[in-house]
């Protein structure tokens, strides 16, 4: 699935750390953000995880929650969030259900070795529902400042 901006972003519910909840009904009215990411404590997405509560009160600002997305369990989820301080909302996807809705459960090509895996993307979701941009293929670098600033556009 290829989603764009326009295209209204597919229902979800998922665990979160903390032994909460999450799913696109109970974000209706609000406009959130949600970064897919391979895996807990890996260097990339360490560093993503980081910039992004780095920026948490400028979203907060904006009235823009964050929720991170990967197929850790959440008890590795709280294991991140303790270990780095994050200030974010981690939401686990085990069985790959909700990045197969979003696109982003892709093949994936290491050392010539095909496997499948998450690929780090980023959607911005209106209070509507609907996607308002859509990173694919993120680079950390500059990665979360480039989202707050579309955010702040909305």
């Amino acid at each position: 699935m290829d989603l764009k901006p326009g295209d209204k972003a597919p229902a979800f519910k998922l665990a979160t750390d903390g032994g909460g909840e999450v799913s696109l009904a109970s974000l209706r009215g609000k406009p959130f953000v949600l970064y897919f990411y391979p895996k807990d404590n890996t260097t990339g997405c360490t560093r993503e995880a980081i910039d992004f509560t780095r920026l948490a009160k400028k979203f907060q600002d904006l009235g823009v929650e964050i929720i991170g997305v990967s197929k850790d369990s959440t008890t590795s989820h709280d294991r991140f969030k303790d270990k780095h301080g994050l200030k974010l909302m981690l939401g686990s996807d085990p069985e790959t259900k909700m990045a197969q809705a979003y696109g982003v459960w892709i093949e994936k090509t290491l050392y010539g070795r095909k496997s499948m895996g998450m690929e780090r993307a980023t959607f911005l979701i209106d209070k509507a529902g609907k996607i308002r941009a859509v990173w694919r293929k993120v680079k950390v670098d500059g990665h979360a400042e480039a989202v707050l600033a579309a955010a702040g556009e909305l």
